[in-house]
């Protein structure tokens, strides 16, 4: 983003986005706690935006990698705490409760389950600047957050990706390598990871276009 702090406190029509994206948690009905795991350093900044909040019980400083992010999470939750963990991207703040209870429900019942959004451009594997091959993209989706696991089970693939090096790009990646299911509901285009300026804007125009017709 070149914003020169980190991206979960930029605003976004006047709010940051870490304070949108743990305000929808806040209001989904079955979401007992939160937990902010924010870069180090960050930790008193974010304490005071997201005090409000009657569900944050934690702010921690994250690691280097997003499993050691995942892990001091985990670290924080509320003390005997044994259902579904929700991992969810800050970028993505305009997440919205509906879909925050879909994920949950699909957890409970597969043990693990993420958000998806099917591909609608042709899709290409490409190596060395060549095109190799053309992917049926209807056995396809882009992966969204947050992504739900049973507690244990989230711990459980966290290690062994430890133990085996591996370095996950998300939650149910590790799930997967246990062989375990991951149940894939259907994402919300709305939840977009704002990643650049064009994205922030992007945002800035829905949200916009959200007021004008109320």
């Amino acid at each position: 983003m070149g914003a020169g702090r980190p991206k979960a406190f930029l605003s976004l029509a006047g709010r940051p986005l870490l304070l949108r994206a743990a305000e929808a948690f806040e209001a989904a009905p079955d979401v007992e706690a939160i937990v902010a795991v924010v870069p180090a350093g960050e930790q008193r900044a974010a304490r005071d935006l997201l005090a409000p909040l009657r569900k944050m019980t934690a702010v921690v400083a994250g690691g280097a990698t997003r499993q050691d992010s995942v892990r001091a999470g985990l670290h924080a939750l509320p003390a005997g705490f044994d259902g579904i963990v929700l991992v969810h991207d800050a970028a993505r703040a305009l997440i919205e409760p509906s879909l925050i209870a879909s994920v949950i429900r699909a957890a409970i019942e597969a043990g693990a389950a993420i958000p998806v959004l099917p591909l609608v451009d042709t899709i290409k594997r490409v190596r060395d600047g060549t095109v190799g091959e053309t992917l049926d993209r209807s056995e396809l989706a882009a992966a969204q957050t947050p992504q739900g696991v049973r507690r244990a089970l989230l711990e459980e693939a966290l290690a062994q990706a430890a133990r085996d090096g591996v370095s996950l790009t998300d939650e149910a990646m590790a799930v997967e390598r246990l062989g375990h299911r991951v149940a894939a509901v259907v994402g919300s285009p709305r939840n977009l990871k704002i990643t650049t300026p064009h994205d922030l804007r992007w945002a800035e125009l829905l949200l916009a276009s959200a007021v004008e017709k109320s």
